[in-house]
């Protein structure tokens, strides 16, 4: 049995279970001062301990997160826009229980739940692409999430712009990068509606499209993935999305090279994540999991 963690922004999951057919609790809980929010994880922790045995924690959170084991700051957020939260210690939700721990970004916790349980089971390299309050990417090769010098985050990747289109984005960092033209909050400043609100012909959706299109391309010629996910609020509350973004990844990979076969299968190439809303707090068991196979 894992204990998971899935801490958002607005709102944190806890999940005791074992995957997605063996879930044995769930505790949700709002995300409000680092305190506040980790001891009342901590409280729901100690409360399965004395219930239930778990062997190991896994923690998916927004980030970005420091991940170098060898850093004196691994597993703090770091340089987030949620205020009071840069320098949270995500590992002292672990101390005292005596069992591995692993934490990682919510996207790539809900990447790698995907290829234990859902759309991306069985294949080797895919990327998980979430589009909601952010433009989130978790970038799986040879079964592990892409790391280096941080975790990815190709969310803030510049793409080419549409000719003529000028608007300078709302990112904070980064003003025009992906998140910043095809974001939820991003869309809603552009057109003055949210996303929902908007019919499908409405010239935000093109700009957001050729984006994501952008963002698309820039992947599948660096991590050569085998599939590509794309969830959040954003991308499926709008079902119509995914054929003009598999069209606008077409358009700008212009037959090039190995991906030309992609053409052949597109749909099945670019899809909706299998465990939908589940993904993120499953994400969090599968890093539980990963912890207990990386300590064996």
């Amino acid at each position: 049995m894992i204990a998971g963690v899935e801490l958002g922004g607005t709102k944190c999951v806890c999940v005791l279970a074992s995957g997605p057919d063996d879930v044995r609790d769930e505790v949700r809980l709002p995300t409000t001062t680092p305190d506040e929010t980790l001891g009342a994880i901590r409280a729901v922790l100690e409360s399965w301990r004395g219930e239930a045995d778990f062997a190991a924690i896994g923690i998916a959170s927004f980030g970005p997160i420091d991940l170098d084991p060898r850093s004196a700051s691994y597993g703090q957020i770091v340089a987030t826009t949620k205020p009071g939260w840069s320098g949270a210690p995500l590992t002292s939700l672990s101390e005292g229980f005596g069992v591995p721990m692993s934490i990682d970004t919510d996207v790539n916790g809900a990447a790698l739940a995907e290829g234990r349980w859902g759309a991306a089971r069985g294949l080797d390299s895919y990327a998980y692409i979430t589009v909601g309050t952010g433009v989130g990417v978790g970038s799986i090769v040879s079964g592990r999430a892409v790391r280096g010098m941080g975790h990815s985050e190709a969310g803030h990747l510049r793409v080419g712009r549409i000719q003529g289109d000028d608007w300078p984005g709302y990112c904070t960092f980064h003003g025009d990068c992906v998140e910043g033209l095809a974001s939820g909050p991003a869309i809603k400043s552009r057109a003055g509606r949210p996303a929902d609100d908007l019919t499908p012909d409405d010239p935000a959706w093109r700009m957001a499209v050729h984006a994501l299109g952008g963002l698309l391309h820039n992947l599948v010629l660096t991590t050569c993935p085998e599939r590509v996910l794309i969830g959040g609020g954003v991308a499926t509350g709008q079902p119509w999305l995914f054929p003009k973004v598999r069209q606008a990844l077409l358009d700008s990979l212009a037959v090039y090279g190995a991906t030309v076969a992609l053409a052949a299968d597109i749909e099945a190439y670019v899809q909706p994540p299998a465990l939908g809303d589940r993904a993120g707090p499953l994400g969090a068991i599968a890093l539980g999991l990963a912890a207990i196979e990386n300590a064996g």
